[in-house]
């Protein structure tokens, strides 16, 4: 199955996600750029929720460009296999080894919006980001890098510290909070 195809599949959770779908089935269908970022406008990333084998703790990193603990992800830069896209983030992000998905389906979607920024001494205008998140479970004993070039810290966090140490109002109730009330549905 095609990611379009496992979009239109996916049921939304809540208004936000069913907007969002709409939004990114209407771009991928019109911009044949939608994961290159050499669109400018918008461009596909998968992220993950990434949690321990209890559930009870998710694994975060801290972001120089967000100033904020938030979820791992990326770029698709050209890969439609977002979940493969995911996995390799969350391994070079922060180093667990041993992570795998709790399901191939897509567990959550959402448009971002990413302000202008530094990145490599060129300003990046501001932008969207599709993104398709996956839930992953990594082993919460490996040991955890950083990522110099992406984020500052590595670490796992209860479900509700993971919302306390975010600095984004926005992810926290949109995004972090909806994933964390996800989990109790997810199999």
């Amino acid at each position: 199955m095609s990611l379009h195809n496992d979009i239109l599949a996916y049921e939304p959770f809540n208004e936000q996600e069913a907007r969002d779908k709409s939004l990114i089935l209407d771009f991928l269908e019109k911009n044949e750029d939608a994961f290159l970022r050499t669109n400018r406008v918008a461009h596909m990333t998968a992220s993950a929720w990434v949690v321990n084998p209890k559930r009870d703790r998710v694994l975060m990193v801290y972001h120089k460009i967000y100033d904020s603990w938030s979820w791992t992800g990326g770029h698709a830069d050209g890969e439609e296999d977002l979940l493969a896209v995911a996995l390799r983030e969350v391994r070079e992000e922060t180093g667990v080894r041993h992570v795998c998905a709790v399901s191939p389906d897509i567990f959550s979607l959402e448009v971002l919006t990413v302000d202008g920024h530094e990145k490599h001494g060129e300003y990046v205008s501001s932008h969207l980001h599709l993104n398709v998140t996956y839930l992953l479970e990594a082993d919460d004993s490996d040991e955890l890098h950083i990522a110099e070039e992406e984020n500052t810290g590595v670490r796992w966090f209860t479900l509700d510290g993971a919302l306390k140490a975010s600095s984004e109002p926005w992810f926290i109730k949109r995004i972090y909070g909806k994933l964390n009330e996800k989990l109790s549905l997810a199999p």
